[in-house]
């Protein structure tokens, strides 16, 4: 049996996925790629705020949501994806529909970092 070349795809980024370790140079990739999100650069801009803040223990955050972060950084930042970054217009379009998925599904969290940072000293 000849298995379809989407599911052959959707394999490999299963495993690169799977076993990706999240680092700075990944995050500060995802900061700098947000300008191709359009609409949604701000709030991915945030996103990698939060991720860097859990991280660092600055931020307290439940595994789901931290989760969700790290497997949209790592989608936007991987050069394995549904539709390659290097095809214009489309390239873009499968990592806005990621990134959208992933903000409605933190929008909570996101207003409660949002307050976090509010309330904190302003650092000079």
């Amino acid at each position: 049996m000849i298995k379809p070349r989407y599911f052959v795809k959707a394999l490999a980024l299963y495993k690169v996925f799977r076993t990706y370790q999240l680092n700075r140079k990944d995050l500060d990739k995802a900061d700098s790629l947000s300008a191709h999100l359009k609409a949604h650069g701000e709030d991915f801009k945030l996103m990698v705020s939060m991720a860097k803040d859990t991280l660092t223990g600055k931020h307290k955050m439940n595994k789901w949501n931290m989760s969700i972060i790290v497997g949209t950084i790592v989608y936007v930042v991987s050069p394995l994806d549904a539709v390659p970054d290097i095809i214009p217009v489309l390239g873009w379009l499968d990592d806005v529909a990621i990134v959208s998925y992933a903000l409605s599904k933190l929008q909570k969290e996101m207003e409660r970092y949002k307050k976090e940072q509010q309330l904190q000293p302003a650092k000079i």
